[in-house]
């Protein structure tokens, strides 16, 4: 019998364009699109349904439905496009938890497939040159992403031991980056000025977005349990990467690293949040041998080639009035 596919997380662009991936192959039956909001996108032949994943009514939908495979997209990045801090780990952790009970009681339920990231791991000056599944982070993750990253795979993880009968596939991507992606990273290499932490060139992996829909899609039509590592090939650091960019840099020290972030969103440029400052300090490069290994998937481009498809679709530079903006606002910050 064809699959039915529940996927979460249909209002935001990366779960749209997995659920209308899913719906485009003739292999499965009916994509459920889940959201507590109508998409901005066209979904095409996914059947959007509104509905709260941190509401139990979402068993319902699970039962009424008959949903065999659900895919979860719906963790949210950043504090300001889930309306605050407190906001965004509730969507994350309790709509996940919420979201894995319903599963639990459904015995119709066999595969789960999770978006998760390569935030897990979190960011830090002891990091290994890369990190394997196996390995634990080094440091505790205090607060953002990588906080809830940690406590949505232990929820998983609580859900396969008690569900063993349940295929269930962990995908920990690096950070999406294409034409189509609007992301705190995006709009961190889109700023007119880019801001750096003086002493410090973060080593950086990327996964093209056409990787990513496609590795989520490969991992809900194959039976594919464990946790994996997807990045594309090769290491880009921060300065090669603005560099590819050609756009000025702007060096502050580590102490204002935070004021400076503060300064950006206020200014409405970039959403950051102290994970993400973390990173574009220390950076993270994770192996990727088990993709290929075990889980059987190839990216088409790799981490530089999927960079330069997102450098293509910028335009020439923004206003010089936003530089300016920028270049004062981050000045002061660093006297």
């Amino acid at each position: 019998m064809a699959q039915v596919v529940m996927v979460t997380g249909v209002s935001r662009d990366a779960g749209a364009r997995c659920a209308r991936r899913l719906a485009d192959d003739p292999s499965i039956g009916t994509v459920l699109g889940i959201d507590v909001v109508p998409p901005r996108a066209e979904l095409g032949r996914v059947r959007f349904v509104r509905a709260d994943i941190r509401n139990p009514v979402i068993a319902k939908v699970i039962a009424a439905e008959d949903v065999d495979t659900v895919v979860h997209t719906g963790v949210v990045a950043t504090p300001g496009s889930a309306g605050g801090r407190s906001s965004m780990k509730e969507i994350n952790v309790i709509g996940t938890m919420q979201l894995l009970a319903a599963c639990q009681k459904a015995p119709g339920v066999a595969k789960l497939v999770v978006k998760s990231s390569t935030t897990v791991y979190g960011a830090g000056p002891r990091d290994p040159a890369m990190f394997t599944e196996e390995m634990a982070p080094r440091a505790i993750h205090q607060t953002g992403l990588s906080k809830d990253a940690v406590e949505v795979e232990g929820y998983v993880r609580g859900f396969a031991r008690r569900r063993p009968d349940v295929c269930v596939t962990t995908l920990r991507m690096a950070n999406w980056i294409g034409p189509k992606t609007d992301s705190p990273m995006t709009r961190y290499f889109g700023l007119p000025v880019v801001p750096t932490i003086f002493g410090y060139d973060a080593r950086l992996q990327f996964l093209h977005e056409d990787d990513g829909v496609e590795a989520v899609h490969h991992a809900t039509v194959n039976d594919l349990p464990g946790t994996f590592n997807l990045a594309g090939d090769g290491v880009l650091a921060l300065s090669q990467a603005i560099r590819r960019l050609g756009r000025p840099t702007l060096r502050l020290p580590p102490f204002t690293a935070s004021s400076s972030a503060a300064a950006v969103r206020r200014a409405r440029l970039a959403d950051f949040s102290p994970d993400q400052i973390t990173f574009l300090t220390y950076g993270r490069v994770v192996d990727t041998t088990r993709m290929r290994s075990t889980f059987g998937f190839e990216p088409q481009y790799t981490s530089a080639e999927a960079f330069d498809e997102f450098r293509k679709s910028l335009g020439p530079g923004a206003a010089s009035q936003m530089a300016s903006l920028l270049t004062t606002g981050l000045g002061a910050l660093r006297g």
